[in-house]
């Protein structure tokens, strides 16, 4: 049984992840998985829309924070704690050719920004979406309300990881089709038809003009991101999936200096400093 399974037909590539024991979570061996399909659906003449879902209860759960354990190290970016044979196209933003998520389930963490990713997205109506970071990082996801164009209170609910229903962010959005699980895969294939049927340059133009509408985070503010990334203790990150991966509550630290805290960086600090007043 293959753990990324790709079907291809009329122009259309479906990717689907296949890992439903773990919820679909990205694990070294699903990684390489979908680098792997993602290259071939960039590469293939024939394919010019792809759906990417996802088997069983959920589309993807995120990292799995278990392999995390048993390597005993966390990185940022999770993909740079395994040795990939490629690169992934999707996850670097540079294919040309649009992605439609057709989201099965849960979609928690690195499996809310697999769908986000997307150029288009149907989702049943049981999914749930989780922006996972405050329970994993030392700074939440900050980001996905606002390049989702959400507003900032809902951007900033999202940022603390609350989850969110798929009638909610229907409502708020941020999926395009809300359907019943067995119309999910038929809605996809309808989209991805219509899409099709236009003409391809209109189709690739358009496509490269809607993504770089995307916001995009200002630089200062991703600067100040990086800083607040390594303010506290770093072993609440490995403690945070020991403890998910061994069923109890965490006990976090906070910070290895307490002072640290009144030492929060900011954006008036970070201006301070670099002009040196």
């Amino acid at each position: 049984m293959a753990i990324v399974e790709t079907e291809r037909g009329d122009g259309v590539m479906v990717i689907r992840m296949n890992r439903p024991e773990r919820l679909n979570a990205l694990g070294s061996e699903l990684r390489a998985g979908l680098a792997e399909a993602w290259c071939e659906f960039r590469d293939s003449p024939d394919m010019e829309v792809a759906i990417f879902t996802g088997t069983g209860r959920a589309f993807c759960a995120g990292e799995d924070m278990k392999e995390t354990v048993e390597r005993g190290s966390v990185a940022r970016d999770a993909t740079a704690a395994t040795t990939r044979p490629r690169d992934n196209p999707y996850d670097a933003g540079t294919l040309a050719k649009p992605v439609i998520a057709a989201i099965n389930g849960y979609a928690m963490g690195g499996g809310f920004m697999q769908a986000e990713r997307a150029d288009l997205r149907v989702a049943v109506r049981s999914a749930i979406f989780e922006m996972s970071e405050a329970k994993r990082w030392l700074l939440g996801g900050y980001n996905h309300g606002f390049v989702g164009n959400i507003s900032h209170a809902v951007a900033t609910e999202m940022a603390f990881a609350f989850r969110f229903p798929a009638e909610r962010l229907y409502e708020l959005g941020w999926l395009n089709r809300l359907v019943e699980d067995d119309e999910l895969m038929p809605a996809a294939q309808e989209m991805a038809a219509h899409l099709l049927t236009l003409p391809p340059a209109s189709r690739v133009n358009t496509l490269t003009m809607m993504r770089a509408m995307r916001p995009r985070v200002p630089e200062e503010l991703e600067q100040l991101a990086a800083r607040l990334r390594n303010h506290g203790a770093k072993d609440d990150l490995m403690e945070s999936r020991r403890a998910f991966a061994e069923k109890r509550a965490p006990h976090f630290k906070g910070w290895d200096d307490p002072e640290d805290r009144a030492r929060t960086p900011t954006l008036e600090s970070q201006r301070r400093k670099r002009s040196g007043a």
